[in-house]
């Protein structure tokens, strides 16, 4: 699913990656990081952009919610000194930390979406379909896993789960046969429940996707409430950007290019009104927004393939009062994910 900041990977699928930061140039372009600066980067990862940025001058104070990402930028943070903090921290609350830290309001925040290469490189975090390891899939290692979601949900709210964050046309089949199998033995590893979508999804000749991918797709984002932490991360970033501040979002997959492209266009676009209706109120608009994603060259692509469904969309912030917390998706019913380690316990 999701490819490259610092090194963030493309969907749950194996095999060492080296660390490219997708996007850089265009990234920098648009976030625009000046001496002086202030910059919060959400998702460090490898640390990719926020070297990048430091090197341009500006402060970084960078968020990940994988201690251990935080800790291997232990060398960064030595060789940068107090323009670079690294902070343990969703970054949906990206707007708390900065006050906390006495670094807003800011100048840009950077943030891509996903599981980073360093984690599906490691069989024990278990996000990999083609290394064998716990079903777990937690980013911060806390709150349910993934063998809680696929031993613990109802055949129905786990085919939902499928269906809609895996946009897995085989949903009900593979719910159905898990149910049917975690009867018997429940699931515990990466490479036992691979086997099981498997077959029964099968795999034709020639096919360049795992079998697996969608399902593992799915149950990563939803344990770690991936599209709830990007659209409060929006959210967040509204509320701590100064005028004229630049937000930058590289996503890698239709459902989340969906919330930032909604939450933008909310925030950027005059309502539209009918000349055979009374006039519709104006509102002010917290961002000035590109019309366009912008998305990897061919050369990027060649170098990387992971980058090559990555998007960037980026606004600048107007002086006008953040529009508050609508959201900017309007999600499917899925099964509460604080319910879950109750569910079936």
């Amino acid at each position: 699913m999701m490819a490259g900041h610092g090194g963030r990977a493309s969907g749950s699928v194996g095999g060492p990656a080296r660390h490219i930061p997708v996007l850089l140039a265009p990234v920098l372009a648009e976030l625009k990081p000046a001496p002086g600066e202030r910059h919060l980067d959400g998702t460090f990862g490898a640390g990719g952009y926020t070297r990048a940025i430091l090197d341009a001058g500006a402060s970084v104070i960078a968020l990940d919610r994988d201690p251990t990402a935080i800790a291997g930028g232990a060398a960064m943070q030595a060789e940068y000194g107090e323009r670079l903090r690294l902070v343990s921290s969703r970054f949906s609350a990206l707007d708390a930390v900065a006050e906390e830290e006495g670094f807003a309001p800011l100048d840009g925040v950077v943030l891509d979406i996903g599981v980073s290469s360093m984690q599906i490189d490691e069989a024990d975090r278990g996000f990999s379909f083609q290394k064998d390891g716990p079903l777990d899939m937690r980013m911060g290692g806390q709150g349910p896993s993934a063998a809680d979601a696929v031993n613990r949900l109802k055949a129905g709210d786990l085919a939902r789960v499928l269906s809609f964050l895996g946009e897995e046309r085989q949903a009900g089949r593979i719910a159905r046969a898990i149910e049917a199998r975690r009867a018997e033995k429940p699931f515990e590893t990466t490479l036992d429940l691979a086997a099981a979508v498997g077959r029964v999804v099968g795999r034709k000749p020639g096919d360049r996707i795992d079998p697996a991918t969608r399902t593992f797709q799915a149950l990563r984002i939803y344990v770690n409430d991936e599209l709830g932490e990007l659209a409060r991360a929006l959210i967040a970033a509204e509320r701590v950007l100064k005028p004229g501040g630049r937000l930058v979002v590289v996503t890698f997959h239709s459902l989340e290019d969906r919330i930032v492209k909604r939450f933008l266009r909310e925030r950027s676009t005059p309502p539209s009104g009918s000349r055979h209706l009374p006039d519709v109120a104006t509102r002010p608009l917290s961002f000035a927004s590109r019309n366009k994603a912008i998305e990897a060259s061919e050369s990027e692509a060649a170098e990387n393939p992971r980058a090559r469904s990555a998007k960037l969309r980026s606004a600048i912030r107007t002086d006008a009062a953040p529009l508050g917390d609508a959201d900017p998706l309007a999600f499917a019913d899925l099964p509460s994910l604080v319910s879950l380690s109750q569910v079936g316990a």
